[in-house]
This record gives C-alpha cells, structure tokens and sequence, in this order.
C-alpha cells in the first residue's frame, strides 16, 4: 500500500484481507513516526516523563522501549 492516505481508506474495507493488510501496515506506520518523535523529542532535550505523559503511558515504558535513542 502506497500512501498513508490509501491505507487510512483501506482500514474500512469490507474486505476483511484488504482492512486487516491495512491495519497492519497502518501500526508499522505508527511505529515508525513514535520513533521519529521521541527521537526528535530527546534531542530536544525532553524528559522521559514528558514524553510518556504526551503517549499517555508510563515513563517507564516509553523509557524501555526508547532507551537506546538516548538518555
């Protein structure tokens, strides 16, 4: 699937192959720009309790799961 658009529409298909391809590559989308943020959000010098609290999830989730992006 193409674009982020494309695959946002997919996601209602009727079509229970084409909706479930779509969510999947829809989580891998997500994935990849909470990457990109906390990233960007490190950099820039934020806590790890700021960035949980923006994800709504713990500061210690978000810190094992992104640890390696820096501290």
């Amino acid at each position: 699937m193409a674009d982020a658009t494309s695959v946002a529409a997919a996601a209602s298909s009727k079509d229970p192959h084409v909706g479930l391809a779509a969510v999947a590559a829809l989580r891998g989308l997500q994935e990849a720009l909470e990457e990109l943020q906390v990233g960007n959000a490190r950099a820039q010098g934020w806590s790890w309790a700021q960035i949980a609290g923006v994800l709504q999830v713990s500061k210690q989730a978000v810190h094992k799961k992104y640890r390696r992006l820096g501290n």
